[in-house]
């Protein structure tokens, strides 16, 4: 039998990345987010601390991105000032994972996106980070921060499912 000697770095990583990839599971705090607006200023994600928050990783090219928007806007406009077990109010923290501005600003008004937080993760660091492979990809955190709900279940209705589960 052969014996596997690992060195301090490759332990390191191994840790590292078990630790990165946790770190947007269930239950678990969602990771900071710290990007430009539409409005050129910088937005952080721990700003909605005290609210229950959709991350919603989405690109202006992508079609069922697109076709979810008005899912995301109905939800927005229902909850928005609702009361949770733990938050007061419900917003969208929209990451845009456009190569092309021009199309992600048009996109936001064309779709009626009209929540405040939407922000622009160009490079593609933060979409690194929340392990995103395809998008539509979405996170629901609660008012402390952590990870309620995430993926294929806050799509369609079962966005507001699992909103409803966080009411009063």
């Amino acid at each position: 039998m052969k014996k596997v000697i690992y060195t301090p770095l490759v332990l390191f990583c191994i840790l590292f990345s078990t630790i990165d990839f946790y770190a947007q599971e269930v239950g678990e705090k969602a990771p900071e987010i710290e990007l430009t607006s539409n409005t050129g200023k910088k937005i952080n994600l721990s700003d909605l601390k005290g609210k229950v928050v959709l991350i919603d990783f989405w690109a202006s090219w992508c079609g069922p991105c697109r076709r979810e928007n008005p899912n995301v806007v109905e939800a927005f406009s229902k909850y928005h000032k609702s009361k949770f077990s733990n938050a007061k109010g419900f917003e969208v923290f929209s990451v845009s994972l456009d190569k092309n501005e021009q199309a992600w600003l048009e996109a936001i008004k064309k779709d009626n996106l009209t929540w405040d937080s939407h922000v622009w993760d160009k490079s593609g660091v933060f979409a690194k980070q929340y392990h995103i492979t395809s998008i539509p990809m979405a996170f629901l955190i609660d008012g402390e921060g952590k990870v309620v709900a995430k993926g294929e279940s806050l799509r369609g209705m079962g966005l507001h499912v699992e909103i409803e589960k966080l009411l009063k």
